[in-house]
C-alpha cells in the first residue's frame, strides 16, 4: 500500500490544533508581561548602579550579570522551582509550599534571567543621553532622581525601546520552558495534545504559526511605539529679516 502525504503531515490537523492551543495563550502572555516587569525593574536598578559606578554594588552587579548570563534559562527555572521552596522551608519549616503555584517560580526565574539583558540595553541608552542636557539640569538644581525622571529616561527611552521590545519577544519565546516549573502554557499543552494523538509535527507547526503571528504583531507595535516616543529634531532657528 502506497503511503500518502497526509500519513506524515496533515494540514487540517494543524488548523484544528491552533484553537486548542490559543486557549492557553493568556497564560503565556501573562507570564511574559509579569516577567518583563520584573526584568525592567531590576534592569533599571542594575543599569543605574553600573552607570554611577557605585563601588560595592557595581561589583555585585558584575557577578550577578556574569552568573545569570553564563547559565542556561532551563537550569535557572529548575533552581527557582526547587530552590525557593527549600529556602522557605529553612526560614519556616511549617510553611505550606504546596499552595504556591508554579507560575510564581516561573516568572521570578524568567524576570531575573531577562534582567541581565535589559540592564545592558538600559545602560547603553542612558550613556547615550547628551551630557549637556544632564549638566544643564544639574545647573538648574535638580537632584539625580529628578534628572533621571525628567531628562535621562525620556531621552533614553527612544534609544532603548527597540532593544526592550526585542527582549520582550525573546522572553515570550522563553516562556516555552516554563513547563520546568509545572506551568501549562501553549508549548506544554501542545506536548500534552501531541502525546494523545501522536501527531507531533502538526502540533509543533501549529505552535510555530502562533509564535510567528505574535512576533509579527509585536514588531508592528514596536514601529508604532517608536513613532510615538520619537523626540522631534530641533527646528532650525528662524532668521529675522533685515529691516530695509
Amino acid at each position: 500500500m502506497t503511503a500518502r502525504f497526509s500519513d506524515y503531515f496533515n494540514f487540517e490537523l494543524v488548523f484544528e490544533r491552533i484553537p486548542k492551543l490559543i486557549r492557553y495563550l493568556p497564560i503565556t502572555l501573562e507570564l511574559t508581561v509579569a516577567s518583563m516587569l520584573i526584568a525592567l525593574f531590576l534592569g533599571l536598578l542594575i543599569a543605574i548602579v553600573r552607570v554611577k559606578q557605585i563601588k560595592i554594588l557595581n561589583q555585585i552587579a558584575y557577578v550577578y550579570l556574569s552568573l545569570i548570563r553564563g547559565t542556561p534559562l532551563i537550569i535557572q527555572l529548575y533552581i527557582s522551582y526547587y530552590g525557593i521552596p527549600a529556602i522557605l522551608r529553612m526560614i519556616n519549616p511549617q510553611s505550606n509550599i504546596t499552595t504556591i503555584p508554579g507560575v510564581v517560580y516561573a516568572f521570578i526565574a524568567l524576570g531575573i534571567y531577562e534582567s541581565a539583558f535589559t540592564s545592558e540595553t538600559i545602560r547603553a541608552a542612558i550613556q547615550a543621553v547628551d551630557r549637556d542636557e544632564i549638566e544643564a539640569a544639574t545647573a538648574m538644581g535638580m537632584n539625580y532622581g529628578q534628572i533621571l525622571q525628567r531628562v535621562i529616561i525620556p531621552s533614553a527611552l527612544e534609544i532603548a525601546v527597540p532593544g526592550l521590545i526585542n527582549s520582550f519577544i525573546g522572553l515570550m519565546k522563553g516562556t516555552s520552558l516554563a513547563s520546568a516549573a509545572g506551568v501549562v502554557e501553549i508549548t506544554y499543552q501542545n506536548a500534552i495534545l501531541s502525546g494523545r494523538d501522536y501527531r507531533y509535527l502538526e502540533g509543533y507547526v501549529a505552535l510555530a504559526l502562533i509564535y510567528w503571528v505574535l512576533t509579527f504583531v509585536l514588531e508592528r507595535i514596536q514601529k508604532v511605539v517608536e513613532e510615538k516616543i520619537r523626540i522631534p529634531e530641533k527646528a532650525p532657528a528662524l532668521v529675522k529679516e533685515e529691516v530695509r
